[in-house]
């Protein structure tokens, strides 16, 4: 699958803009502030619903307008085109289409578009709290599992209701167990299938993982991903028995696949305490790259591999590495972002295969090849 055309308008600092991109690589060149990665981020969109960077929708509207619109024309690996379009008006509901038909969950489309995004802010799932290092094993499973993600979203909503029921108690000065027992069941129901699909994504991801730091880094150091979830431990249903005095006092349900976390490795220690600036990017680099290469595995369809600003990041032989990779025809589609133009041509110089070079100024796209 490939983008073929991108249309946009008021997203962001970009007024109106119409591209039509290589199957293959894709560079955008500018200052920092000129637009590259919000044209990153507008693709993201129209694979996941959502953008990479801003909170809420209404964000990615440009000053002073009262909407955005994403226009996508994808080209699948069956030759069939698929448009994919979002619009965002101020005051209103999301819209998000497929050629023109509007979705009734956008949930259903998740996975319909593979895509994989390396950015700066990759950091902080390594350095950030546990929910992003949730985030990050929930979006790759979500992907090529359709089942996990509703399974997903329904314990999130059983656990609202939870905490929802036990601030009730505690306000009210009350207390129904039977009542508290639904939302028990609801939580135990979806939460095991969720711990059973995570423990063994983990067990297959940690090789692919291995063989990509290698490559990046260039060193036999050991990665590792350790799951850590209490249900390894105990069942659901004996952690919520033991935890209830706990959740009544704090009004939150304090065990549960919500609580679980992913520890990172370097040959054995914590690579957040004890990994260097280096060891730490080429991780983050090396998790998404096998994250591309399990979801291709997957679903059968080489994910868009999206490069944000990362050639900044790293050492000139960790960007030989990579560019050797990107290089490789094992990817697909990649779209590139670089203040540095002598970065981009010294990467095209180096790897075979169509290209086209945008410069960006300001929010305005200019063709350069």
């Amino acid at each position: 699958m490939f983008l073929q055309e991108l249309r946009l308008s008021n997203f962001k600092n970009l007024e109106s803009v119409d591209m039509q991109f290589s199957d293959k690589i894709n560079c955008f060149v500018g200052f920092n502030g000129a637009g590259k990665t919000n044209i990153l981020d507008s693709i993201y969109y129209l694979a996941f619903c959502k953008s990479y960077f801003a909170n809420t929708d209404r964000q990615n509207i440009r000053h002073g307008e009262s909407f955005f619109a994403i226009h996508g024309d994808f080209q699948t690996d069956t030759d069939e085109l698929q448009t994919i379009s979002c619009v965002q008006k101020d005051g209103l509901k999301k819209s998000f289409k497929c050629n023109k038909k509007e979705y009734d969950r956008l949930a259903d489309h998740i996975g319909k578009i593979p895509l994989v995004m390396i950015s700066p802010y990759d950091r902080d799932l390594i350095n950030g709290g546990s929910e992003l290092r949730r985030k990050f094993i929930d979006g790759v499973i979500s992907q090529f599992d359709a089942a996990y993600l509703n399974d997903l979203l329904q314990y999130n909503k059983a656990l609202l209701q939870r905490n929802t029921q036990l601030k009730a108690f505690f306000d009210n000065r009350c207390f129904d167990m039977n009542l508290l027992s639904l939302w028990n069941g609801q939580l135990i129901r979806y939460a095991t299938p969720i711990f059973e699909k995570r423990k063994a994504f983990i067990e297959d991801f940690i090789p692919v993982f291995q063989k990509y730091y290698d490559i990046v880094s260039g060193t036999s150091e050991k990665v590792d991903i350790i799951y850590e979830s209490a249900l390894s431990e105990k069942p659901l249903e004996q952690l919520l028995d033991e935890s209830l005095e706990k959740d009544r006092y704090s009004s939150y349900t304090n065990v549960g696949i919500h609580k679980d976390d992913l520890v990172f490795l370097i040959d054995n220690h914590p690579v957040k305490k004890f990994g260097s600036q280096g060891q730490q990017k080429s991780f983050v680099v090396a998790i998404k790259l096998a994250q591309f290469d399990f979801n291709y595995r997957k679903v059968g369809s080489k994910p868009i591999l999206l490069l944000d600003d990362i050639f900044d990041k790293l050492d000139d032989s960790r960007v030989a590495q990579l560019v050797k990779l990107v290089g490789n025809n094992y990817f697909g589609q990649v779209f590139i972002t670089d203040t540095q133009r002598f970065r981009i041509q010294y990467l095209l110089d180096n790897i075979d295969g169509n290209h086209k070079i945008f410069e960006i100024e300001k929010g305005r796209v200019k063709t350069d090849a």
